[in-house]
């Protein structure tokens, strides 16, 4: 604002006395004091706004940035599968043992029998075979798995300890288990279970302890 025009304007209108130079003051007060009015608060909110703009910037960017977890790799994922069945195995959980096989897996025993066809045939005789044995205990080592797209085969070998029948036994073998991705998730579509003949009166396979020796008793096998 030109306060000297103003000024000679109020000259004209109030004299050149003492009381032209009150209004004179007193005009140009007032013209500060809105200049102000609407400076001040342009002033004071300018860097805050910009502030608070970048901030809420920041948020938007650190919210769009989260991500849902990242699925475990294959191997992991089927390992984890594999560890979760033969826990399930040991204790009895078929509700538990029945996320890791597919409705229409196909069973091979370690006994001479035919392929068990099926969850509903694999679970009638893995109830026949719990209720012969007792306190069983499973100790899988030497796993292997190969990842192919959907289709992945897991092999490993056991040994099982418990009581078959009331009598201790102990018992020896390979697993080898094809499994496919379905809906995300892996699911053992074949269980090939084999149990490796040992003497009472012979050596322990090599993935036995030193002395330790098995009673002759057969078991299906983990898982089969």
């Amino acid at each position: 604002m030109d306060f000297a025009q103003v000024r000679r304007q109020e000259q004209v209108h109030t004299g050149s006395g003492a009381g032209g130079r009150r209004a004179s003051t007193e005009w140009m007060l007032l013209a500060l004091a809105t200049a102000l009015s609407v400076c001040l608060p342009l002033l004071a909110g300018g860097p805050a706004a910009q502030k608070q703009n970048q901030k809420d910037k920041k948020q938007d960017a650190d919210a769009s940035s989260i991500t849902s977890p990242i699925p475990p790799p294959d191997g992991q994922a089927i390992d984890t599968v594999v560890s979760q069945m033969l826990g399930a195995w040991q204790v009895g959980d078929v509700e538990m043992m029945h996320k890791a096989y597919a409705d229409d897996v196909t069973v091979v025993s370690g006994s001479w029998e035919a392929p068990l066809l099926g969850w509903a045939n694999y679970l009638r005789a893995y109830q026949t075979q719990r209720a012969r044995t007792q306190s069983d205990r499973l100790e899988r080592s030497n796993t292997f798995t190969k990842v192919n797209g959907d289709t992945a085969w897991c092999t490993y070998q056991w040994r099982y300890t418990g009581q078959v029948d009331g009598t201790p036994a102990t018992a020896f073998g390979h697993t080898t288990l094809v499994l496919e991705k379905r809906a995300g998730n892996w699911l053992i579509v074949l269980n090939h279970t084999s149990v490796v003949p040992v003497s009472t009166q012979g050596p322990a396979p090599t993935v036995a302890p030193q002395n330790q020796q098995s009673t002759g008793q057969r078991t299906s096998g983990p898982g089969a």
